[in-house]
């Protein structure tokens, strides 16, 4: 199953949400599966999310969207993501 890893800060977690909500529809338009979303225990405006998706190259196409660059300008991210396409290998065991 391919993923997309990404890490990026915004400007204020309370006014990034709602516009990450918003834009659920469009990313499982391009095949999102869903996946998490983490904050920085001492930072809740450093976040990683972790979005499964039905195919790494639709992933791909869509980090490399206007639509998405436009969305996170909205939303107040203040840096360049971090992106990293991933495939599983293997869910160990603790």
């Amino acid at each position: 199953m391919p993923y997309l890893l990404i890490r990026h800060k915004v400007e204020d977690y309370a006014k990034w949400k709602p516009v990450f909500d918003d834009h659920a529809a469009t990313r499982r338009a391009n095949g999102s599966k869903g996946g998490y979303l983490l904050r920085n225990a001492d930072d809740p405006n450093d976040l990683v999310l972790l979005l499964q998706w039905d195919d790494l190259d639709r992933a791909r196409q869509f980090a490399q969207s206007a639509d998405l660059q436009q969305t996170m300008r909205r939303a107040g991210v203040l840096d360049e993501p971090d992106l990293h396409f991933l495939d599983e290998v293997e869910w160990p065991s603790a």
